[in-house]
């Protein structure tokens, strides 16, 4: 016997699409904080003073340089992928079960994060790292196309117009964003530069195509 949906559109009752949204924005500013952890204030030893305080702090200051911009890639991408999020929920009719695991499961890749982070800022040319940190990416984009697979497979995802376009096209930014990380990983066996190279312009073509939106033409 099939459940019904209640008034905010959920088939379990208590787990309302109000609900998962907020658990998803709680893990997403909580990830989004954690990744400064991986930033920490360079330590000079000694009495040092004038100009030699100076040029230790610039030495020091250059060796976090690495952190510094791989948290900001993560911090930006994660960006991209809460408002990526959002944008699905607005077009989500009904709730079930299955939904709300397969954006559990997103939300666990998504907390491996700052791990990830981490170890490319420390470690940014390292294969191991490298390959870690696209493997992370991957896994939270083929989640969430689990996700988008299955609500409009079930039919929970609207796909009336202007629907239809929006979904289409955030699948294919999904897929793409799948396609061009796990290249990278595979590139990583050749050049890891390059493959981290890859990773930016990923992240700037994303950033991009966010702040323009869809813009759906719709016609009288």
């Amino acid at each position: 016997m099939s459940q019904h949906p209640d008034e905010e559109g959920s088939k379990v009752p208590g787990l309302s699409k109000g609900r998962l949204e907020a658990l998803t924005d709680g893990i997403f500013a909580t990830v989004m904080t954690v990744l400064v952890l991986t930033l920490s204030v360079p330590v000079i030893a000694g009495t040092l003073t004038g100009s030699q305080l100076t040029q230790d702090l610039n030495s020091a200051l250059q060796a976090l340089l690495p952190n510094v911009l791989s948290y900001a890639m993560s911090f930006l991408l994660l960006a991209v992928m809460w408002i990526s999020h959002h944008s699905v929920f607005h077009y989500i009719k009904t709730l079930d079960r299955p939904m709300i695991w397969l954006n559990i499961l997103f939300l666990l890749s998504i907390g491996l994060v700052p791990f990830s982070t981490a170890l490319l800022g420390r470690y940014p040319l390292e294969q191991l790292a490298v390959i870690i940190y696209g493997v992370n990416v991957v896994g939270i984009s083929i989640s969430m196309l689990a996700f988008l697979s299955y609500g409009v497979r079930s039919g929970s995802i609207t796909l009336d117009l202007p629907g239809a376009t929006i979904i289409k096209t955030i699948i294919g930014r999904w897929r793409l964003g799948s396609l061009i990380y796990s290249s990278a990983v595979l590139i990583s066996f050749v050049d890891t530069e390059l493959s981290v190279i890859i990773y930016v312009l990923a992240l700037c073509f994303y950033v991009i195509s966010s702040s323009i939106g869809f813009k759906p033409l719709i016609r009288s």
